[in-house]
């Protein structure tokens, strides 16, 4: 990875944590708050706290993004460390589609009229779990590379041993 691609990667890393970060605290502001009182039509607080929730998720990928972006400038990122990283992100994404179930829950007694709406918020909590399954394929060949290059590294030992 180049530095200015590092860069831009960073840049928009920040502004995204940046502004996940406010409106989580904004949130968490209305929710503290008891400002924009429910009407009755939506379980507003059900929602705002699903959401800070559902931020959170984003923002433990974005952290472990910009841990595994370092580990690539560094030149370690084909290591045991990586990881736990590629584990936070799975994880970050399968909590992301549980957040969207349980809005999608919340949201399906409004829609007895049209309950196709239930059934599309359904299809995408489905396909954000499909997301955390290519993560998990590309886990695994992140473990076949760390495999190869922990060989690649006995083989040159036992090379060096034999000149």
């Amino acid at each position: 990875m180049g530095k200015l691609t590092v860069r831009a990667l960073r840049a928009v890393l920040v502004v995204v944590l940046t502004g996940t970060l406010c409106v989580q605290a904004l949130m968490v502001w209305a929710l503290v708050s008891g400002n924009d009182p429910e009407d009755g039509s939506l379980p507003l607080t059900a929602l705002r706290v699903i959401t800070i929730l559902g931020i959170g998720t984003a923002q433990v990928a974005l952290v472990s993004v910009w841990r595994l972006v370092t580990m690539v400038r560094r030149g370690t990122v084909f290591s045991h460390a990586a990881f736990r990283y590629v584990d936070a992100i799975i994880g970050s994404i399968v909590a992301a589609a549980v957040v969207w179930f349980a809005v999608t829950a919340l949201n399906a007694p409004g829609q007895r009229d049209d309950p196709g709406v239930t059934v599309i918020m359904g299809g995408i909590a489905v396909a954000i779990l499909g997301v955390a399954l290519i993560v998990l394929v590309l886990r695994m060949l992140l473990a076949q590379a760390v495999a190869r290059d922990v060989e690649a590294a006995h083989l040159q030992s036992e090379l060096n041993e034999v000149i």
